[in-house]
Protein backbone atom coordinates (compact mmCIF):
# COMPACT_ATOMS: atom_id res chain seq x y z
CA UNK A 1 0.00 0.00 0.00
CA UNK A 2 1.35 3.41 -0.96
CA UNK A 3 0.57 6.71 0.70
CA UNK A 4 1.89 8.63 -2.31
CA UNK A 5 -0.54 11.21 -3.74
CA UNK A 6 -0.20 13.39 -6.80
CA UNK A 7 -1.20 17.00 -6.15
CA UNK A 8 -2.72 18.96 -9.02
CA UNK A 9 -4.65 22.22 -9.21
CA UNK A 10 -5.90 24.39 -12.07
CA UNK A 11 -4.84 27.40 -9.98
CA UNK A 12 -1.21 26.72 -10.96
CA UNK A 13 0.26 26.00 -14.40
CA UNK A 14 -0.09 22.50 -15.77
CA UNK A 15 3.18 20.61 -16.05
CA UNK A 16 5.08 21.41 -19.25
CA UNK A 17 6.94 18.10 -19.14
CA UNK A 18 6.80 14.62 -17.66
CA UNK A 19 6.33 15.64 -14.02
CA UNK A 20 3.59 16.41 -11.49
CA UNK A 21 2.92 19.80 -9.92
CA UNK A 22 3.63 18.15 -6.58
CA UNK A 23 3.86 14.78 -4.87
CA UNK A 24 2.76 14.19 -1.28
CA UNK A 25 4.01 11.26 0.77
CA UNK A 26 2.84 11.21 4.36
CA UNK A 27 3.05 14.79 5.56
CA UNK A 28 5.81 15.83 3.13
CA UNK A 29 5.03 17.65 -0.11
CA UNK A 30 7.58 18.13 -2.89
CA UNK A 31 6.51 20.98 -5.19
CA UNK A 32 8.08 20.97 -8.64
CA UNK A 33 9.96 24.01 -9.85
CA UNK A 34 7.61 26.82 -10.82
CA UNK A 35 8.34 29.43 -13.45
CA UNK A 36 6.35 32.63 -14.13
CA UNK A 37 3.58 30.98 -16.15
CA UNK A 38 0.02 32.23 -15.87
CA UNK A 39 -2.09 29.15 -15.04
CA UNK A 40 -5.07 30.21 -17.16
CA UNK A 41 -3.30 31.17 -20.38
CA UNK A 42 -0.15 29.07 -19.89
CA UNK A 43 1.83 32.08 -21.13
CA UNK A 44 4.76 33.72 -19.41
CA UNK A 45 3.97 36.85 -17.44
CA UNK A 46 5.61 40.01 -18.70
CA UNK A 47 7.44 42.41 -16.44
CA UNK A 48 10.48 42.80 -14.28
CA UNK A 49 11.86 40.19 -11.90
CA UNK A 50 9.45 41.28 -9.14
CA UNK A 51 6.44 40.61 -11.37
CA UNK A 52 7.91 37.27 -12.47
CA UNK A 53 8.84 36.14 -8.95
CA UNK A 54 5.40 37.14 -7.66
CA UNK A 55 3.75 34.87 -10.25
CA UNK A 56 6.13 32.05 -9.28
CA UNK A 57 5.26 32.36 -5.59
CA UNK A 58 1.54 32.61 -6.42
CA UNK A 59 1.89 29.31 -8.28
CA UNK A 60 3.72 27.72 -5.36
CA UNK A 61 1.08 28.99 -2.91
CA UNK A 62 -1.74 27.54 -5.05
CA UNK A 63 -0.08 24.13 -5.11
CA UNK A 64 0.64 24.27 -1.36
CA UNK A 65 -3.03 25.04 -0.79
CA UNK A 66 -4.10 22.11 -2.99
CA UNK A 67 -1.86 19.88 -0.84
CA UNK A 68 -3.59 21.05 2.33
CA UNK A 69 -0.94 23.50 3.43
CA UNK A 70 0.58 26.88 2.77
CA UNK A 71 3.99 28.35 2.12
CA UNK A 72 4.30 28.78 5.89
CA UNK A 73 4.67 24.97 5.91
CA UNK A 74 7.76 25.19 3.69
CA UNK A 75 10.85 23.61 5.23
CA UNK A 76 13.11 24.11 2.18
CA UNK A 77 12.96 26.42 -0.81
CA UNK A 78 15.33 26.26 -3.76
CA UNK A 79 15.63 29.31 -6.00
CA UNK A 80 17.36 29.36 -9.38
CA UNK A 81 18.17 32.71 -10.99
CA UNK A 82 19.81 33.46 -14.31
CA UNK A 83 21.15 36.73 -12.83
CA UNK A 84 22.25 36.93 -9.20
CA UNK A 85 21.65 40.69 -9.38
CA UNK A 86 17.96 39.75 -8.97
CA UNK A 87 18.66 38.22 -5.54
CA UNK A 88 17.38 41.17 -3.43
CA UNK A 89 14.19 41.59 -5.47
CA UNK A 90 13.35 37.89 -5.21
CA UNK A 91 14.08 37.99 -1.45
CA UNK A 92 11.52 40.79 -1.09
CA UNK A 93 8.90 38.75 -2.94
CA UNK A 94 9.63 35.68 -0.83
CA UNK A 95 9.19 37.76 2.34
CA UNK A 96 5.72 38.77 1.10
CA UNK A 97 4.68 35.10 0.76
CA UNK A 98 6.48 33.46 3.70
CA UNK A 99 6.29 34.36 7.37
CA UNK A 100 9.00 33.94 9.99
CA UNK A 101 10.48 31.62 10.90
CA UNK A 102 11.60 31.25 7.30
CA UNK A 103 12.38 27.86 5.74
CA UNK A 104 15.85 26.67 4.88
CA UNK A 105 16.81 27.91 1.42
CA UNK A 106 19.32 27.74 -1.38
CA UNK A 107 19.70 30.25 -4.19
CA UNK A 108 21.92 29.57 -7.17
CA UNK A 109 22.72 31.29 -10.43
CA UNK A 110 22.20 29.09 -13.46
CA UNK A 111 23.04 29.43 -17.15
CA UNK A 112 19.45 28.92 -18.28
CA UNK A 113 15.95 27.94 -17.24
CA UNK A 114 12.93 26.49 -19.07
CA UNK A 115 11.34 28.81 -21.63
CA UNK A 116 14.19 31.30 -21.10
CA UNK A 117 12.76 32.63 -17.82
CA UNK A 118 14.81 34.44 -15.18
CA UNK A 119 13.57 32.60 -12.08
CA UNK A 120 12.41 29.15 -11.01
CA UNK A 121 11.50 28.13 -7.45
CA UNK A 122 10.74 24.74 -5.91
CA UNK A 123 9.64 23.94 -2.37
CA UNK A 124 9.37 21.14 0.15
CA UNK A 125 6.57 21.37 2.71
CA UNK A 126 5.79 19.54 5.94
CA UNK A 127 2.00 19.71 6.33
Amino acid sequence: MSNRAIIATPKAPAAIGPYSQAVKVGNTVWISGQIPLDPESMTLVEGDITVQATRVFENLAAIADAAGGSLDDAVKINISLTDMNDFAAVNAVMEAFCNEPYPARACVEVAGLPKGVSVEVEAILAV
